[in-house]
C-alpha cells in the first residue's frame, strides 16, 4: 500500500497530514489522485504530449483537493474552515515553502510555466461561495460566480499550453462559461440535493415560475421556457468561444473542440427531451462520445489542410 488518500479521509488521518513527503512521493500522490478519484474524467487525453501529463496532474490535484473540502466534508463550517486553510497553503507555496504533497508537487508547474496566484485564488473564492450562496437573483450574478468557478481552469490549461495572452484567454473564458452552464442545466435535480438552484431567480419570475415548482419537480410550459432561455443563453457563450481551437497547437485544439462539442451536446439534448432535465438527467453516451472524438479530428484535420 502507498498510503495514499482522498482529500477527506487524509485531512482526518493525522499520519497523512504529519508525513514528511518528498518530491518524489508529492509527484505520485498527484499521479495517483488523478487517476483514481472516483469524480475523475479523464485528466490527461491521449493527444496530450506526455511531458505535460505530470504538470496537468499537479493542477488537478489541486482543483480536486479545494472542490472535495467543500463539497465532501458534510459540514459547512468544517469547510469553511479547511478552504480557509487551503488558501493559506497556496500563500505559502507562492512564498516559496511547501509542506503538502500537492503543493510540493505544484510548485515546480508554478515555476515552470510562470502561472500567476490568481486563478488558484478565484477557484478557492467560488468553493467558499458554494458553503455560503444557493440562490443567484440573475444573469449578472451567476456569470460572476463562472468567472471564479469555471474560468481559471481553461487559463490554467493555456498557461501549461504556453499561451497567456488576454484574446485567448477572453475566448476560453467564453468556452468555460458555457461548460459551467450546460453542467449547471444537465444537474439541476444532482443540485437540488444540496439545495442549490443555479437557474437565476429573475429568470425564473419572469416565466412565473418559482423555486417551489422547481423543487417539486413541475414541468410545464413555465419551466420550458425558462430552460429554453438557459440552453440558449450557454450556447451562445459556446458559439463565442469556439474560434480559440484555431488558435491554439493541434493537440490542444482537439481537446478543446472536444469540451465544447460536448458541451453543445448537452444543449441539444436538453433541447431534444423538450426541455425536461427533471423527469431525466441528460448524458452523453459512449457511441457519441466516439462520433464526437471522430468528428472533432476531421475538422480539426481539414481546418489545418485548408490553412496549408
Amino acid at each position: 500500500m502507498n498510503g495514499f488518500l482522498e482529500p477527506k479521509d487524509f485531512v482526518r488521518d493525522p499520519a497523512a497530514r504529519d508525513r514528511v513527503w518528498t518530491p518524489a512521493e508529492s509527484l505520485q500522490y498527484t499521479r495517483w489522485l488523478a487517476t483514481h478519484h472516483y469524480e475523475n474524467f479523464h485528466v490527461v487525453s491521449f493527444l496530450l504530449p506526455k511531458h505535460l501529463h505530470q504538470d496537468f496532474y499537479n493542477v488537478y490535484s489541486y482543483c480536486r483537493w479545494a472542490d472535495d473540502l467543500g463539497d465532501e466534508m458534510g459540514d459547512t463550517q468544517e469547510s469553511l474552515r479547511l478552504l480557509a486553510w487551503w488558501s493559506g497553503e497556496l500563500d505559502r507555496m507562492y512564498a516559496g515553502e511547501t509542506q503538502h504533497p500537492v503543493f510540493n508537487a505544484l510548485l515546480g508547474t508554478v515555476r515552470k510555466y510562470g502561472i500567476p496566484q490568481q486563478p488558484f485564488s478565484d477557484l478557492i473564492r467560488a468553493f467558499i461561495q458554494d458553503q455560503t450562496v444557493t440562490r443567484y437573483a440573475d444573469w449578472p450574478e451567476i456569470i460572476e460566480y463562472c468567472v471564479y468557478s469555471a474560468n481559471p481552469v481553461g487559463r490554467l490549461v493555456l498557461y501549461l499550453c504556453g499561451y497567456s495572452d488576454a484574446e485567448r484567454q477572453r475566448l476560453s473564458d467564453a468556452t468555460c462559461t458555457g461548460l459551467q452552464l450546460a453542467n449547471f442545466w444537465q444537474d439541476v435535480t444532482v443540485d437540488q440535493q444540496k439545495d442549490r438552484v443555479y437557474l437565476p431567480l429573475s429568470l425564473l419570475a419572469k416565466n412565473n415560475y418559482t423555486v417551489d415548482d422547481l423543487f417539486a419537480h413541475t414541468v410545464d410550459d413555465r419551466f420550458r421556457e425558462v430552460m429554453r432561455e438557459a440552453v440558449a443563453r450557454a450556447r451562445d457563450y459556446f458559439h463565442t468561444g469556439l474560434p480559440l481551437n484555431r488558435m491554439v497547437n493541434k493537440r490542444l485544439s482537439v481537446d478543446l473542440e472536444l469540451f465544447s462539442r460536448g458541451g453543445l451536446c448537452i444543449l441539444d439534448k436538453i433541447e431534444k427531451q423538450n426541455y425536461d432535465v427533471l423527469s431525466r438527467r441528460p448524458k452523453i453516451s459512449k457511441g457519441e462520445r466516439v462520433r464526437l472524438l471522430i468528428g472533432t479530428l476531421v475538422r480539426v484535420g481539414l481546418g489545418l489542410s485548408r490553412a496549408a
